[in-house]
């Protein structure tokens, strides 16, 4: 924490709020996994999942106007921000694919997109730019709550028993997004190419 405040003012309302996502995802990964590993907890974690995953959803969408409302724009923020976004939706996804929710392929694209833009981030840092998100990026990042909205629709349907007769088109949907957010991943990364190249040219 010391660190971070003395980086360009880092420690504003913004940049708690993401940092807050940051310590959330692990607390998601283990609420998944408790009930199974444990036998506690298997409706009340469902609670605190949609608390928790609507906690980060909403700073997600929340930290960045803030930031721009308050002129509190920082380089790290614009750093730290899609990288809590990774940490956080790679976190839901590890969880469904472990669990037989979401297909490994998907979660294996997903992996090679997020990691592939922290190496462009990373270059571009060396060259003193701070690349913030594009748009096709946060297309992607909605497609991506909605797929971890629906594989904690079909957790909660499995842990409750509530309507269990929507659990196989939920299911069916679930699989429909999780493809639509693999292809977007795949198109925002080359936007991402499109403009490193840009930058490195400059």
């Amino acid at each position: 924490m010391q660190l971070l405040t003395g980086y360009d003012g880092a420690m504003n309302l913004a940049n708690t709020l993401t940092i807050g996502r940051l310590v959330l995802a692990p607390v998601f990964f283990v609420l998944v996994f408790l009930p199974i590993w444990a036998g506690v907890l298997q409706v009340s974690s469902v609670v605190l999942l949609w608390i928790i995953f609507v906690i980060i959803e909403v700073s997600d969408a929340a930290d960045g106007k803030i930031a721009r409302s308050r002129d509190e724009v920082t380089d790290l923020g614009k750093v730290m921000d899609p990288f809590a976004d990774v940490i956080s939706r790679l976190t839901y996804f590890v969880a469904f694919t472990a669990i037989g929710i979401m297909p490994a392929w998907i979660l294996l694209v997903i992996l090679y997109r997020e990691y592939g833009i922290v190496f462009i981030r990373l270059l571009l840092i060396r060259k003193g730019v701070a690349l913030a998100a594009r748009p096709g990026g946060k297309i992607k990042a909605v497609l991506y709550a909605v797929s971890g909205a629906a594989g904690l629709a079909m957790i909660t349907i499995q842990r409750t028993g509530v309507l269990p007769e929507m659990f196989d088109g939920l299911f069916t949907f679930a699989q429909i997004v999780y493809v639509a957010a693999a292809l977007f991943a795949i198109g925002s990364f080359v936007d991402y190419l499109v403009i490193f190249k840009r930058k490195v040219a400059a």
